[in-house]
């Protein structure tokens, strides 16, 4: 076992769980991952391997069919599925986030509806905030909802769906104007709606259209897509929560979590790109001796090992105190932001310490490469992160004069 990003405190399930998503790593997703990107495929085996482990269902509680396990288990988890192939762990996090979605803010009926199905892995999420002209400005969303009868018209196109045409699950967010008033705050006349719809891409059911996978620099493999609805019709009783207004909320409190996964993935790409640059670095000579022997990357060496330590202990900060019932978003934006911007540099040393070879498809440092940079806007930029972060410092350390 590798010394570093070491949790201390963690129970025989949880040690258990870990040490098992990490074998499955280093088998069945390290050897093939490079390849897989390579060519833009989704990693069907891989995926069905983590259903038969229970990742699905892994936060989902108990008496719904899943493990019932805590934030802290889950982002271990998460690190250890990124360390082998980021692309992995977005697959099963857009369908975490909806599922704890559910379980905080669902109806008895959506929750008993899908949430056994989810647990199984039968029913996979995604959830769509972004659309093409906003960005991280989520109060300035366009897609709406107008109520008919017992139904709900959806208008409006989405952006950046991680899973948006392997899901059968979306958590929409949109904005709804009934029982708000002309005036009302942007953030309280949103609603979230949970749209049902087959796998697949074109028209997945009548008025939703998933046009294709985006092509991207790295994060490959999983499907990112846009999300056009056009006149989409859904019950009533497909309201998260069943009141209209409560969207925002709902879909701040699942991106917390995002957040932490955010800076788990972080962690685990640090790490491996550590492991390839220490492994490099002993094999590598020059001026007769490995370069390992050598201060200049010793020094890279010290650097790179040091924030993927620093990354690991805020990322298990962050689960723990969302865990223990508190509220976290301080800590979880820290964690995100600090581990994403190391993990940047922690790749960008390794692929250094790799000289020419880093820049060769050969090597897997080159995959690393391309896949850091996601982290930096991915559940909200380094600069939201930082407005969040001065915000509730504010708050904190209010000037009392």
């Amino acid at each position: 076992m590798a010394r570093l990003a070491q949790t201390a405190g963690l129970t025989d399930v949880q040690q258990e769980i870990v040490s098992t998503v990490r074998d499955f790593v280093d088998k069945e997703i390290i050897p093939v991952a490079t390849e897989l990107e390579h060519r833009d495929e989704y990693p069907q085996q891989i995926v069905d391997g983590l259903r038969e482990l229970g990742l699905f269902g892994l936060m989902i509680p108990e008496e719904y069919g899943g493990l019932g396990e805590s934030l802290l288990t889950y982002a271990l988890c998460v690190e250890e599925i990124a360390r082998g192939w980021m692309s992995v762990s977005g697959i099963i996090n857009t369908h975490f986030i909806v599922a704890y979605m559910l379980k905080q803010h669902g109806t008895q009926e959506q929750k008993d509806h899908f949430l056994p199905k989810m647990a199984a892995g039968d029913i996979r999420g995604a959830f769509s905030m972004s659309e093409p002209a906003l960005g991280s400005d989520v109060s300035a969303i366009t897609s709406k909802a107008v109520r008919d009868g017992d139904e709900y018209v959806l208008t409006g196109q989405k952006m950046w769906l991680t899973n948006g045409g392997t899901s059968s699950l979306v958590a929409v967010l949109v904005r709804s104007d009934e029982g708000h008033p002309e005036g009302t705050a942007p953030h309280k006349s949103m609603t979230t709606f949970l749209v049902e719809k087959e796998p697949g891409f074109g028209e997945v059911r009548p008025g939703l259209t998933i046009p294709g996978k985006i092509d991207k620099m790295g994060y490959k493999g999983v499907d990112t897509t846009e999300l056009i609805m056009d006149g989409l019709r859904i019950p009533a009783d497909r309201v998260l929560g069943g009141v209209t207004g409560r969207g925002f909320y709902q879909m701040m409190d699942g991106v917390e979590v995002g957040r932490v996964n955010v800076a788990a993935r972080g962690c685990g790409v640090a790490q491996r790109a550590f492991e390839l640059g220490v492994q490099y670095a002993q094999q590598r000579h020059t001026f007769g001796k490995p370069i390992a022997q050598h201060q200049a990357i010793q020094f890279k060496l010290a650097e790179m090992a040091t924030k993927v330590e620093a990354a690991h202990a805020m990322m298990v900060n962050a689960a723990r105190k969302k865990d223990s019932g508190e509220r976290n978003d301080l800590e979880a934006g820290m964690a995100k932001y600090l581990a994403s911007e190391y993990c940047k540099e922690v790749v960008e040393d390794a692929f250094r310490i790799h000289g020419g070879y880093g820049f060769s498809k050969e090597y897997e440092i080159e995959r690393l490469y391309r896949e850091a940079p996601m982290l930096l806007i991915g559940e909200g930029t380094a600069e939201i992160q930082k407005m969040i972060i001065g915000r509730r410092l504010l708050e904190e350390y209010r000037f009392q004069g």
